[in-house]
């Protein structure tokens, strides 16, 4: 199996997405449903702080991909759902943030703003679309 990250010459470079990844050959499908900051019983955690939720996120999404046998770089799509878009690209846009995709080829990327999560506390909500070797 080849992954392929592809950002044309004639459209901006992002820092935080790649705009394309291509797949070809024999692989595995990999779909995780949205990740809410949330505990091992859907309680909310890090009340009112972007960073610290983000955070919990990502950490449960790491879980989440090891279990099914894939990695950060198996990601090809990655879409955000925030109730505060500054609050977020203020996280994002921190220089002290680390991310657990190599900085070359993170993964594309929908960031949409919404009015209410799943829980009156969360305020972001990450899903995944991962590929590896069939």
């Amino acid at each position: 199996m080849e992954k392929k990250h592809i950002n044309p010459p004639e459209l901006f470079v992002h820092p935080s997405y790649t705009r394309v990844i291509t797949v070809s050959g024999p692989s595995k499908l990999i779909f995780i449903a949205g990740q809410t900051p949330s505990d091992e019983r859907y309680r909310p955690v890090e009340i009112g702080n972007m960073r610290g939720q983000y955070l919990r996120v990502m950490e449960a999404l790491t879980i989440q991909l090891n279990a099914a046998g894939a990695t950060w770089d198996d990601v090809v799509y990655r879409r955000i759902f925030v109730l505060d878009m500054d609050a977020f690209i203020n996280v994002q846009t921190d220089p002290a943030m680390t991310y657990p995709w190599h900085p070359d080829r993170p993964p594309p990327s929908t960031l949409v703003g919404v009015t209410r999560l799943s829980h009156p506390d969360f305020l972001i909500e990450i899903d995944l679309m991962a590929v590896t070797s069939g």
